[in-house]
């Protein structure tokens, strides 16, 4: 099995160079990498915008750590996709200066798999597992020694001529990952000893997330437009930064300079046909057929990916999480039915009159 790449921390900082701040940014910041590449995760913690409780209380252990010289608890962190997971991993990997394995939970298909990860980790090293809610049950059962007393117990033979090898490790770090922290064993979840949820980002942190990676990609951009991607970002730092290079490209090829400005970027989110509340064509189709074929609902999830042509899980895992967080349906015993809200942002009636408005509220 292929080993992915090491992360190791420590080292200065390498130049920086500064640019101004449009108002309302903090204009302190400079990009992590003297070279100004892609890479648009930030290095430190100090770097890492948003999450503010969180890095907080990573900074209490990560300083207890390094005052002790001894290597860092076992880490959960938990939260939907796309909210800094694996970047809060990797700035807690440099920021004890050491190296991170990384690897995730579906790749790890048996003990022997787990092996090489575990033989190479130096002290106080960093193993990063992500998605480990789907490591299979024996993994699983392999990694519980590990983790509490950094021993592993190897068979060899079988039979009567089996016998077990404990092997000792070097203490280091098991910093796991998981968008569905409810399919995690209760032992396998007790043995983390700090465990994080990531919320989504409000307006200003992802506007200063935009700012600061326009930066990084080599771009200008107006504090106006960095305002209006982050608005479209359904509060998620990676959706901000797809929406930044896109607008960047739109911007490349459609304004004589280059420069993101206002209007390019209002004409970029047009062309990806994203409205002003992020809702995208599917969202809106979504509704759209709520609305006029089930007349507001309520309608079962398999009818409506018949009706759209879309299969369920599609609909319930990329569609219907943002509807449900903005309030535009509801889950109800008897199906999906449309809100007011959803309604309203769709600029319809309610279906089928007063009867079908007090049918539908």
């Amino acid at each position: 099995m292929a080993r992915k790449k090491i992360i190791e921390g420590g080292g200065e900082d390498p130049e920086r160079v500064s640019h101004p701040a449009p108002p309302g940014l903090s204009g302190d910041f400079n990009p992590d990498d003297d070279k100004l590449d892609d890479e648009l995760r930030p290095q430190k913690l100090n770097d890492v915008v948003g999450q503010k409780k969180v890095v907080d209380r990573l900074k209490i252990v990560l300083d207890a750590t390094l005052k002790r010289k001894e290597a860092l608890g076992h880490i959960l962190f938990d939260g939907p996709p796309g909210l800094g997971k694996t970047t809060l991993a990797m700035t807690l990997a440099r920021e004890m200066g050491t190296e991170c394995q990384i690897t995730s939970g579906p790749s790890l298909q048996a003990p022997k798999d787990l092996l090489s990860y575990l033989t190479n980790a130096s002290y106080g090293s960093v193993l990063f597992i992500d998605e480990i809610h789907r490591l299979p049950p024996a993994v699983e059962e392999f990694i519980y020694p590990v983790m509490e007393d950094f021993r592993v117990d190897i068979v060899l033979g079988e039979g009567l001529n089996a016998r077990t090898i404990n092997m000792k490790l070097k203490p280091f770090t098991v910093i796991g990952a998981t968008t569905r922290s409810g399919m995690l064993t209760a032992p396998l979840r007790d043995r983390f000893v700090h465990r994080e949820h990531l919320d989504f980002y409000d307006l200003d942190e992802l506007q200063e997330i935009v700012y600061r990676n326009s930066k990084k990609l080599r771009t200008e951009i107006v504090g106006d437009a960095a305002r209006l991607i982050a608005d479209r970002s359904r509060g998620t730092p990676r959706k901000a930064n797809n929406l930044l290079r896109w607008t960047r490209d739109f911007a490349t090829v459609r304004e004589p300079n280059g420069n993101i400005t206002h209007v390019a970027a209002e004409n970029a989110l047009a062309m990806l046909e994203i409205d002003s509340v992020g809702l995208e064509a599917q969202d809106r189709r979504y509704l759209q057929t709520l609305c006029t074929v089930f007349t507001g609902g309520p309608a079962g999830l398999s009818a409506i990916g018949h009706t759209m042509n879309v299969p369920a899980d599609t609909l319930e895992d990329e569609v219907e999480p943002f509807l449900l967080r903005v309030g535009f349906i509801q889950r109800t015993p008897r199906g999906r039915m449309i809100t007011a809200a959803g309604l309203n942002h769709l600029g319809l009636n309610p279906p089928g009159g007063e009867g079908a408005q007090k049918r539908l509220f």
